[in-house]
């Protein structure tokens, strides 16, 4: 179909238009802020203290909520039941609803007077206002990446092989762990770290369950509304680029593990 000139410039002109639509405004904020500005907001000790938290909260909730979605990826991709179809729909739900929402509900059962919430100040873990609630109002939200990515990479997996090493007498869990997990461990690393990239730019969820301690979207909302655009810009334009830059060294540093796992394999 690309073989046509006119089809290749309708296709180049319309992937150019998109390609613009998403540099456009991200290249528009870096360029309007100056390197004194730059300098002055990496020096500012509540930005970099907001960024620590950010990247902290989010990176706790893919180690606990992350890896323990692994299990359920694997059952919707292997096994057929009744509901299967709901709680495929369920997974996806925190995609759909407003984030604001979702800090709602969450706070519903995370709050002081909750079974949650109390049994987490039995043992000194504060939901509200506190560390706790962001992780779980970041992997709440981002967690859909991860259980469906993870799920692609099990179905891609042929079951004819898993079934061969069961006749051979391997157990079911080691055959998950030595053929099912390596196997799908391309689709599996990505959906971790899209759900820790996703966690990173949470807002409306963090914000309902603790507005303090402040990440960085929050402080980046609280300065936009307090001082003004040109006093947010410049924490904006320093997020993403530290965004960026551990969004490329993780997917940089997972591609070499698979490569070379891969060649030791080989």
């Amino acid at each position: 179909m690309l073989n046509s000139s006119k089809t290749r410039l309708v296709v180049l002109d319309f992937s150019g238009l998109v390609l613009l639509f998403i540099v456009a405004p991200l290249a528009g904020m870096l360029l309007k802020t100056t390197g004194a500005q730059y300098i002055d907001t990496i020096a500012d000790e509540e930005v970099r203290r907001s960024m620590r938290l950010t990247l902290f909260s989010s990176l706790a909730g893919v180690m606990i909520f992350g890896i323990a979605s692994i299990p359920l990826a694997y059952l919707l991709a292997r096994r057929d039941f009744p509901g299967k179809g709901v709680v495929n729909g369920l997974v996806d739900l925190p995609v759909v609803i407003p984030h604001s929402a979702a800090g709602i509900a969450i706070m519903g059962v995370v709050s002081r007077n909750t079974l949650v919430g109390q049994a987490g100040e039995a043992v000194g873990i504060q939901f509200v206002g506190g560390i706790a609630g962001i992780v779980v109002a970041m992997a709440f939200v981002s967690i859909p990446f991860m259980i469906n990515a993870a799920r692609d990479g099990f179905e891609a997996v042929p079951e004819k092989l898993e079934k061969a090493a069961l006749n051979l007498g391997a157990s079911p869990l080691r055959v998950f762990f030595t053929i099912s997990l390596p196997l799908a461990r391309r689709h599996v690393l990505t959906g971790l770290t899209m759900m820790w990239a996703r966690g990173l730019s949470e807002f409306g969820a963090v914000v309902i369950i603790a507005y303090h301690p402040m990440v960085t979207p929050v402080l980046i909302w609280e300065r936009f509304t307090s001082f003004g655009l040109s006093y947010a810009r410049p924490l904006a334009a320093v997020f993403m680029i530290v965004c960026l830059i551990v969004f490329v060294l993780m997917r940089l540093l997972a591609g070499k593990k698979l490569q070379s796992r891969h060649n030791n394999q080989s």
